[in-house]
């Protein structure tokens, strides 16, 4: 299975929060699946931390090597990702989010995320 781990769900996983579900550890933790962190969320985290809404466990340039060894791929935005996003319908506001749909429905993955309204958009939701 080939998953696209939302934001709140890569910070949950990397903190041992209690809101991450049982069933999303063992799927990201899974080595038949291959996991993927969108680009997007990336930003958001830096955007994050630089309001001082979010601090990690680690200084940010470390993430790359915790994703890297937690075999939790970057998935970068592509022209048809954008394509898709523009057309998609405003059931969401958050553009992070918007884009992250979008990159799922482009390359047909399932995603991680207890966002409801991702349930408003032609995707799988873990």
């Amino acid at each position: 299975m080939t998953l696209l781990v939302d934001t709140h769900v890569l910070l949950w996983y990397m903190e041992n929060n209690s809101r991450l579900s049982a069933k999303a550890i063992s799927e990201i933790e899974n080595r038949n699946s291959t996991i993927f962190i969108s680009k997007a969320s990336l930003w958001e985290i830096a955007i994050k931390i630089s309001t001082g809404k979010l601090q990690l466990t680690m200084p940010f340039l470390e993430l790359e090597n915790y994703l890297s060894k937690k075999l939790i791929h970057v998935l970068d935005f592509s022209f048809r990702d954008l394509e898709i996003l523009s057309q998609l319908p405003f059931h969401h506001n958050d553009p992070f989010d918007r884009l992250i749909i979008s990159q799922a429905i482009n390359h047909n993955f399932s995603i991680i995320s207890i966002d409801q309204k991702f349930k408003l958009y032609p995707v799988q939701l873990l």
